[in-house]
């Protein structure tokens, strides 16, 4: 019993570590910010630094884990080598964000070092719930994600748009919330049960054990528990609050809503409906390709029409989801590799789009840029700049032989594999009419007569650094794909123990 507790233990220390850890920073911060002989000093860069400082030493526990292929803490929690895979992303990918608004927190005037802690507390309910292996750990895990984002999303509170941003997504979440908690509690009340395995073994023969009307309850929890992580994910039609919170929410919020928590939630997603729900394949598949479609369409007639830069990354947003869903809705090892594929590449892409939106500024007054025609004449001021920004405008299209290019053709691939020809052809016809309003950039960039250019201040090193690795790995993906593309399937293959 003792050896079993310390592997645990051992197994769950980079959350644990987090969770001690955060204790100190809080104290630390709270005291040194509120001390008279010290001036009241502003600590927000002081507090961001030790915030990456703790997600890179809970990242090297997290792949230096001896422990893994292993069901923890009374099989509420999963250790293997997908959920360390998906929690280095997460790690990593919180850890570029923090470095990414240090210059944005300056000139916004955000001193509120209590943002950092929201964010480091939010990715490390978003690794338990990568991690989770019962439905009640996956609900608590969500939740302990869920009021960060809420609280950090309203961050300024002296902006209207901020606070009714974090007002709609603290609604709508948690109507999304008691969707997820009523199908948990309808597949309890029938299975008797909320462990993964359990549940899995009882839908894997419910044709044969279980009455029509007691599998029709059960395939209601399930589809009500697909339509709250839909939510989650801001994928049509249960995408509303996405726009408004992406507008409202300060540019750094925007970009950690846009980075981190869609791996988590997807990595969930995966693990219950091709795993613990694979049973039910047919009523599930049909909303995902039905949520698919949708989220393809809406994302890009959305954006086709949106003059400010956030909502457009917001609608992008949506329609990128969309073809993340087509991998799942497959049902097959291939379509969750090529999910998750899409998913780093799209990672990479964002951190490169917000490397810049976080650092430019005009430099009379030092305004951020808002508006897409704020970009009009970029190559004339900045032609480096506009090279990098059409470079990830490019990707993001779909044109080879870029990153890009790739993630869309494996996504398209094994949706044709499994004969979803109809979800392909929308597919692609989406990606084409969406290229519209990326090279629509490129040629405010490049290509209109301003009467006025607006001159920006220069990037930051870090920010400049982040920006120069995605664009060559943008490039230069396809001269060496192997490393990415083998650990990602060894850790998919994985997924089910």
């Amino acid at each position: 019993m003792d050896f079993n507790f310390n592997i645990d233990w051992i197994a769950a220390l980079p959350e644990i570590y987090i969770f001690i850890i955060i204790n100190f920073l809080i104290v630390y911060a709270v005291i040194y910010s509120t001390s008279p002989h010290l001036g009241y000093p502003i600590l927000i860069r002081n507090v961001t630094w030790l915030g990456v400082q703790i997600l890179v030493f809970a990242l090297l526990l997290n792949l230096l884990n001896p422990i893994t292929g292993v069901v923890a803490f009374n099989n509420l929690l999963i250790f293997d080598s997908f959920s360390i895979l998906i929690k280095s992303i997460l790690l990593l990918s919180t850890i570029v964000t923090l470095i990414l608004a240090l210059d944005y927190s300056k000139f916004e005037n955000l001193n509120c070092f209590e943002y950092v802690i929201l964010m480091i507390l939010a990715v490390t309910g978003m690794m338990l719930v990568v991690s989770s292996y019962d439905l009640i750990s996956m609900y608590l895990a969500i939740e302990l994600q869920s009021f960060c984002m809420y609280i950090i999303a309203s961050l300024k509170r002296e902006s209207e748009f901020s606070t009714e941003a974090g007002l709609k997504y603290f609604i709508l979440g948690a109507f999304s919330s008691g969707l997820l908690l009523f199908g948990c509690s309808l597949l309890y009340g029938f299975t008797g049960t909320t462990n993964y395995q359990q549940l899995f073994q009882i839908f894997s023969t419910i044709d044969k054990t279980i009455d029509i009307e007691v599998s029709n309850a059960i395939i209601l929890g399930v589809l009500f528990i697909l339509v709250g992580m839909l939510f989650k994910l801001s994928a049509a039609p249960f995408h509303l609050w996405a726009p408004d919170v992406y507008e409202g929410a300060p540019t750094s919020v925007t970009a950690f809503f846009a980075i981190v928590p869609k791996i988590a939630i997807l990595s969930l997603v995966v693990r219950l409906f091709s795993y613990v729900f694979y049973g039910l394949l047919l009523p599930w598949q049909e909303v995902l390709i039905l949520c698919s479609i949708i989220s393809m369409i809406i994302g890009t007639l959305g954006a086709l029409w949106q003059t400010k830069i956030k909502r457009l990354l917001a609608y992008s947003g949506i329609g990128h989801i969309g073809y993340m869903l087509i991998g799942i809705s497959t049902g097959s090892i291939e379509g969750i590799y090529s999910t998750f594929f899409y998913v780093i590449i799209y990672i990479i892409m964002t951190v490169a789009t917000f490397s810049i939106l976080l650092s430019i500024r005009k430099q009379g007054n030092l305004s951020k840029i808002k508006y897409i025609n704020d970009l009009s004449g970029l190559f004339i001021s900045n032609p480096q700049l506009a090279l990098s920004f059409s470079l990830i405008m490019f990707s993001m299209c779909g044109i080879p032989p870029l990153a890009g290019f790739f993630s869309k053709m494996f996504i398209f691939i094994s949706a044709i594999n499994m004969e979803m020809y109809f979800l392909a052809i929308i597919g692609v016809m989406t990606s084409v009419v969406a290229s519209f309003y990326y090279i629509r950039i490129i040629k405010l960039m490049f290509f209109d007569s301003v009467t006025r250019i607006n001159n920006l201040n220069t990037i930051s090193k870090e920010n400049s650094l982040f920006l120069s690795f995605c664009c060559i790995f943008l490039m230069s993906f396809f001269l060496w794909p192997t490393p990415i593309a083998l650990t990602l399937h060894n850790s998919v293959m994985y997924l089910c123990i």
